[in-house]
């Protein structure tokens, strides 16, 4: 067994453990490989492993990465999620090669995602980016406008909106870990009541990384964003 391999099951035991602990069935959550760095072997390692979904940052990068894995062969196709920040320059590789984007938190990008969306693919699946702990130097929309900016964004043709996601600041501990998720919960269950027409598929809460999956399953979050905890220690000055 490799070492992505056996990470893989590690991880999956502490989401399954977290769900029956928060009373949730043992599937409720996805698994998001994030694997921003990391070449086209390690992503080909974990799909063999049977991951399905990972996430990139940088968007350059996953384009080529994509292609490389490609190379490599595989049985099943795998869904790419971007869950790094797109710039109004990088959208129209975001919306010609990913499955997912957890980062809308601009109409502007919106927009420019749907009218590039290339006509012989799905509707790009989107979340939108909450910021619900940080100041104006950090990424996503405030919870006061979240709903506007989710409900313009459900009305665009060639988008699918799904959900929220959000990346709060680390805490000391597992209590006020807790506690902000929960106010991104509250944020998604808003939308999700509120929302309206385009909201049919909104179930996705895209909340929780390697060190704090367990309180954001807790919190109700539907996938988690683990890195680390399967690909191992991240060096940045090789990417």
């Amino acid at each position: 067994m490799t070492m992505i391999d056996s990470n893989l099951q590690g991880v999956h035991a502490r989401i399954v453990q977290a769900c029956l602990a928060a009373g949730r069935a043992p599937d409720a959550v996805a698994l998001l490989a994030v694997s921003k760095t990391f070449g086209p072997e390690a992503v080909h390692e974990a799909a063999r492993a049977g991951q399905r979904r990972f996430g990139e940052n940088y968007i350059q990068e996953a384009v080529d990465k994509m292609a490389q894995v490609a190379a490599l062969g595989l049985r099943e196709p795998l869904e790419w999620h971007c869950i790094g920040p797109v710039q109004s320059n990088k959208t129209r590789l975001v919306a010609g090669h990913f499955d997912w984007v957890h980062t809308v938190d601009r109409l502007k990008i919106a927009e420019r995602l749907s009218d590039q969306r290339p006509a012989d693919m799905p509707a790009l699946q989107v979340c939108i980016q909450v910021n619900v702990d940080g100041g104006s130097t950090k990424s996503g929309v405030g919870p006061e406008h979240a709903l506007a900016l989710a409900q313009a964004v459900a009305q665009l043709p060639r988008l699918r909106l799904r959900g929220v996601m959000s990346i709060p600041d680390e805490v000391p501990d597992r209590a006020a870990q807790l506690a902000v998720h929960l106010r991104v919960r509250e944020v998604f269950d808003r939308l999700r009541s509120q929302g309206g027409a385009g909201f049919e598929a909104f179930d996705t809460l895209s909340l929780g990384m390697t060190a704090d999956l367990e309180t954001a399953i807790a919190a109700g979050s539907t996938m988690v964003r683990v890195g680390s905890g399967i690909f191992g220690t991240r060096h940045y000055g090789a990417a």
